[in-house]
Order: structure tokens, then C-alpha cells, then sequence
């Protein structure tokens, strides 16, 4: 126990030990009472009456009536240690501390009993109210006390409470404890044992122990203001903390297996979609499971990117918690590395601002490229129109031309017209994946998107895109400010955090790109959705590769790019080994979409009506092919001149 607790407890326990000494005697044993009239009777009989007069006036406080009556018994009697030894206690609560002392050792010169033993002790250590004895008699009292405590054949409390007190104030850790202890094993209903035990628990520092004792103790009649004082002594305020401190540990505990609870259900929800993909029968209409589970991850993902923000504070506590204890660590250790704690408490400050700050960037959402005229390319609209009749869904509202080798669906609009299927649905269509694509295999690919849109696949995500985008914002502000180092825990909850939100979130990815597979080979064939997947997968590493050498080379001319989508590839052998490992690679747990090679084998269980293929290519539903693709190769070349 810290000494400015130690220190405020020798005015309580005098007052303690004084109220022990006269209960004991307002208690006496009328066994033991009986046994010493009777020996005094043999001794003195005429002394029996005084004795019993004076033992009626010390129970009653009339210290100095006491004292005359058994002044006349040991008159009668003078060896009579009973009566010397009360005779003792009258005269030293009477203020006449020296007789009564003489008294007592008179007592104890004749008999050594632990009554006699205890008696003088008391009186050495604390000889009136308000008087404590001299640290050499409190030490004499100690060693009489050890003598009476080992003789004391009956279960009378005040010998190891004595003990305890005596121990406690001339430092004796180790008989305290003893004592303590002892009084909880034999006496555990009494008042004084609790309050030992709150000083022991509180010397062991385990403050809400020490805190539910003296409670236990003042309930048994301990003063309120000595247990009040007891706990402003310092035992409250470090209770508290520290019941804050196990309360802040639960909760972190609790939060830290929801993280657990999290990863766990991704991977048996990823699981249970894999084994549902490879033993479903695609062609019964009664199988709705990857429905069921598409819903159940969409409700998982939107739990835990909920659950990123509630782990937001939890995270800077943890910051700011790991700052201050090993800041207070250096200060209790008398060694204090200026410059790292410095560096250390302004990154844990810099790192909780970062993440509180990041939560309120909205990300900022541009439609890519441009809106596609239908006079521009009426052959496109009136397809895509024609395969949302024959998918059974809305057409899109807009389609938007990219450079590049995209294509996708996505959907504008507030939550509740996106989930009421009112959002303003656009498709993105990259001019770079146009060349050889044919209008059968571009009907199965268009389809394929056409499923994310009726499966509604594009009707939520708003958490999961919000807290992707926070993520990548506090990832930024992290290296931005030097605090994506190995000891900033933020760093590490981000790490294991995005690890279990991409799990998740490319889980279900992975299986909205199964079922809106499903959708395309319903509609027109594996074999058409084949072709269209393998086209987009090649355009993409063909255009790639165009791309890099043709403004390498525009570099090096000082010229500028000529029409990209009219140029060929030039390493056919590394585009065709690219080509190949894109589709042979496995499907992964890091994976948005399947491997094309297991998309195909599901493909080919799939029993599609049947249809006449689509004559031509995509570039004739263009009016001016060559208007739009110089256009596109224009817009890169001046993305990549701004770049430089």
C-alpha cells in the first residue's frame, strides 16, 4: 500500500482497538467469569463481593468505581492476578497510566496467562484514549501479543486482532498477513476482520477487494466516517480506475471476438457458397439457396462495416491507452526517453485525429467517361434494350463510353429509389474491348451485367462502399503522417480489418458474378458467354500492352499517339502467356470474381433455351467507329501529358 494511504490509518485503529478491548469486556465469557469467582473464593472469599462490584463498574465505564473495588480484592488477595490485572485497566482508563501499568505487570509476574499477556500489551501500546504508547513499548507490546496469540487455547478475536494492529503500524508485513488472514478463516462475520482484510487487500493493491471490505466492515458497525476516510485515503479513486481499466478490458475482449465472429462467418458463408455452386443442380428452379445466401451476405457485410465504426473508438482508446501506459511506465521507472515518448504521444494524438477525421470524408463518386448518344451507336441501345426484355429487366437509362477495357453496370440514385428498383441505371462500356467482339458472344456478356441489375446486386453496398472508402482514407492519412509503423496499433486494426472486410465483401462479389453467370448462359449459351469472357480478358491485356508501347514509342518520336484502337499487339507470344495464366489462374479468397476456368465449368451445366446466334459484329451497331475510337485515343493521350 502506498504510505499516504499507510498513513492515514493509526488514528482509526487506536479508536478501533480502544472499542475492541471494552466489547470484549461488556462480552464476558460466563463460563470463564464463573471460573475466576470461584478461584477467588477459595483465596479470599470476603473479596468476592468487592471483585463483582468492580466488574459491574468497568462494564459500565466507571473506570475509577472499578478501580476502588478491585484495589480492595487485591488487598484481600495480592496474588490474585485477576483482580491485579483489572485493577490495571481500571486505573490506566482512569488517566492514572503508570499505577495501572505496575498494575499489569505485576499481573503478568505471577502468571503468564494470555489474558495477562494481551492485557498489558494493549495497555503498553495504547495506555488511555488519545494516547499511543512510545515505539519501543508498542514493541514490547507486539512480543507480549506473539505470546498470548500462541497460548490462547479458546477463539477469542482480540488476540490476533491486536496482532494485526501492532504488526500493521511497526511494519510487520508478514504478521499482519498472518493475523489477517487468520481473523478471515476463524472470524469472518466480524467488523474488524473486514477492515484488516480492506488494509491487507489494499496493501496488495487490489483496491476493489479493498473497497468491498471496509463496505462489509461499516455494514458491521465500522464508523462511517472512518470507512469514508479509509476510501478517500486513495482506495476509491484507484478502485474506480481500476473497475474502469477491467470494464474498458471486457469490452475491448467482447470487441475483439466480434472481429473473430466476423472472420469466422466469412469463411463459412464462403464455404458453404462454394460447396453450394458445386453440388446445386443450376437447372432446378426449386434450388434458391444462393439466394438465401446471397441475402445473408449482404446483411454480414453491412454488420461489419457497421461494426468498423463502433471499432473506431475502441481503437483509439486502445491508442491513447498504450501511450499513457508506457509514458506512465517511464515516469514510475525514474528513466525518461524524451524524444520517444514524445514521438510516441504525438503519434497515438495524430493517429486518433486521423481517424476520427477520416470518418467524415464522403467519397467522392465521378461517373467515368461520357454518356454514349443513341445516335451515336442506335445498334447498341437497341441491343441492350433487347436483352433486358429477354433477361425480364429494366434497360439501362445510360450508357457511358470509356477508354478503356471496361464494362460494368452500376446504379445513381438515393437508397430508397435504388432499392425500390427506380435508380438511374448506366452501363459502362470501355471502347478498348470492342475490337473482335461479336454481337452473339457481347449479348451474353450484356446479359451477365443485366443479372447484377435484377438480382439487385447494385441496389445496396452503401456501408460497404462507405467504409471501403474510409479505410483507404485512413490508410492514406496514416503513411501520409508516418504512423504505418509496426508499433501503431491503428495501423494493425486497419491491416486485420480490411483483411476480414475484403474477405467478405469479395465472398459475396464472387457470388453475385455466379449467379449473374447464370443469367447470361440462361439466355444464350455458355458457349456465347465463353467467347464474350475470354474477348474482355484478352482486349484487356492486348490494349495493355498497345498502350505501353505505342506512348513509348510516341515518347521517344516526340510525336503524338496515333489511333490506339487501330494498332495491333506486338509480343503475341508474352500476350498469349498473360492470356493464359488470367485463365487458367485458381479462384482465390482474395478473388471478386471466380477463375474464368471454373465460371466455365458451371456455365456448362447450365441448360440454356434455345436461340438463333447474332449476326455481325459490335462495331457495326457504331455509326463512326472512327470518330469514336481517335476521340478515345485523343483523351488518353492528354491524361498521360498532364501526368508528366
Amino acid at each position: 500500500m502506498h504510505m499516504a494511504i499507510r498513513s492515514g490509518l493509526t488514528g482509526f485503529l487506536i479508536a478501533l482497538i480502544a472499542a475492541n478491548a471494552l466489547g470484549q469486556a461488556r462480552q464476558r465469557d460466563a463460563a470463564k467469569e464463573a471460573a475466576i469467582v470461584d478461584q477467588l473464593r477459595k483465596i479470599a472469599p470476603a473479596a468476592v463481593k468487592d471483585f463483582e462490584a468492580g466488574t459491574v463498574a468497568l462494564d459500565s465505564d466507571d473506570f475509577a468505581g472499578a478501580a476502588v473495588s478491585y484495589q480492595k480484592v487485591v488487598d484481600k488477595a495480592p496474588e490474585f492476578d485477576p483482580g491485579l490485572r483489572r485493577l490495571g485497566l481500571s486505573l490506566a482508563y482512569s488517566v492514572r497510566v503508570r499505577e495501572g501499568r505496575q498494575s499489569l505487570e505485576k499481573a503478568l509476574k505471577i502468571n503468564r496467562s494470555p489474558e495477562n499477556l494481551i492485557s498489558l500489551a494493549r495497555m503498553l501500546a495504547y495506555p488511555a484514549e488519545d494516547v499511543v504508547g512510545s515505539k519501543e513499548d508498542k514493541e514490547q507490546a507486539l512480543a507480549l501479543t506473539r505470546e498470548a496469540n500462541s497460548k490462547a487455547a479458546d477463539d477469542d478475536p482480540s488476540y490476533p486482532v491486536l496482532l494485526a494492529q501492532l504488526s500493521l503500524e511497526l511494519d510487520r508485513p508478514n504478521e499482519f498477513r498472518d493475523a489477517a488472514l487468520r481473523l478471515a478463516r476463524q472470524h469472518p462475520d466480524l467488523m474488524q476482520t473486514h477492515y484488516f482484510n480492506a488494509i491487507l487487500a489494499a496493501t496488495d493493491e487490489k483496491w476493489g477487494q479493498a473497497e468491498d471490505e471496509i463496505a462489509k466492515a461499516e455494514g458491521l458497525g465500522l464508523p462511517h466516517e472512518l470507512a469514508q476516510s479509509f476510501l478517500g485515503s486513495g482506495v476509491r479513486s484507484r478502485a474506480s480506475m481500476w473497475r474502469y481499466a477491467y470494464y474498458s478490458l471486457y469490452l475491448t475482449i467482447a470487441w475483439a471476438l466480434g472481429l473473430v465472429l466476423l472472420f469466422i462467418s466469412g469463411r463459412v458463408l464462403s464455404r458453404l457458397t462454394l460447396r453450394s455452386v458445386e453440388t446445386d443442380d443450376p437447372n432446378d428452379p426449386e434450388v434458391n439457396r444462393h439466394q438465401s445466401l446471397r441475402r445473408i451476405y449482404r446483411r454480414l457485410i453491412s454488420v461489419a462495416g457497421l461494426y468498423y465504426y463502433v471499432s473506431v473508438p475502441f481503437v483509439i482508446f486502445l491508442v491513447l491507452a498504450v501511450a499513457g501506459s508506457v509514458t506512465y511506465g517511464f515516469i514510475e521507472s525514474g528513466h525518461i526517453p524524451v524524444k520517444f515518448l514524445l514521438i510516441l504521444v504525438i503519434g497515438a494524438l495524430v493517429t486518433s485525429y486521423k481517424m476520427v477525421h477520416t470518418l467524415f470524408i464522403r467519397p467522392e463518386q465521378e461517373d467515368p467517361g461520357r454518356p454514349l448518344k443513341p445516335e451515336e451507336a442506335p445498334g447498341v441501345w437497341s441491343l441492350a434494350r433487347e436483352v433486358a426484355g429477354r433477361v425480364g429487366t429494366r434497360p439501362v437509362d445510360e450508357i457511358r463510353i470509356t477508354p478503356g477495357a471496361d464494362l460494368a453496370v452500376y446504379e445513381r440514385g438515393s437508397f430508397k429509389d435504388r432499392a425500390g428498383d427506380k435508380g438511374h441505371r448506366i452501363l459502362i462500356l470501355g471502347v478498348a474491348t470492342l475490337n473482335g467482339f461479336s454481337q452473339n458472344a457481347f449479348r451474353a456478356v450484356l446479359a451477365h451485367e443485366y443479372g447484377h441489375l435484377s438480382h439487385r446486386d447494385t441496389a445496396g453496398g452503401d456501408v460497404a462502399l462507405r467504409v471501403t472508402s474510409n479505410m483507404q482514407e485512413f490508410a492514406m492519412a496514416m503513411i501520409q503522417a508516418g504512423q504505418a509503423v509496426w508499433w501503431n496499433i491503428a495501423f494493425h486494426f486497419l491491416r486485420i480489418y480490411h483483411f476480414i472486410f475484403r474477405r467478405l465483401s469479395h465472398g459475396a462479389t464472387r457470388l453475385q458474378e455466379v449467379l449473374a453467370d447464370r443469367i447470361a448462359v440462361l439466355n444464350y449459351g455458355a458457349k456465347a458467354f465463353e467467347e464474350g469472357l475470354r474477348l474482355v480478358i484478352r482486349r484487356s491485356i492486348e490494349f495493355e500492352d498497345i498502350a505501353y508501347w505505342e506512348f513509348a514509342d510516341a515518347k521517344k518520336s516526340r510525336r503524338p499517339l496515333q489511333n490506339l484502337y487501330e494498332l495491333d499487339s506486338r509480343n503475341l507470344s508474352i500476350i498469349e502467356d498473360k492470356f493464359k495464366e488470367a485463365i487458367t489462374r485458381p479462384t482465390t479468397q482474395d478473388d471478386t470474381h471466380p477463375g474464368p476456368l471454373d465460371r466455365f465449368r458451371y456455365a456448362a451445366r447450365i441448360v440454356s433455351s434455345k436461340l438463333e446466334p447474332a449476326p455481325g459484329m459490335v462495331w457495326d451497331l457504331f455509326s463512326d467507329r472512327e470518330s469514336l475510337t481517335k476521340e478515345m485515343s485523343d483523351s488518353i493521350n492528354r491524361s498521360l501529358r498532364a501526368e508528366l
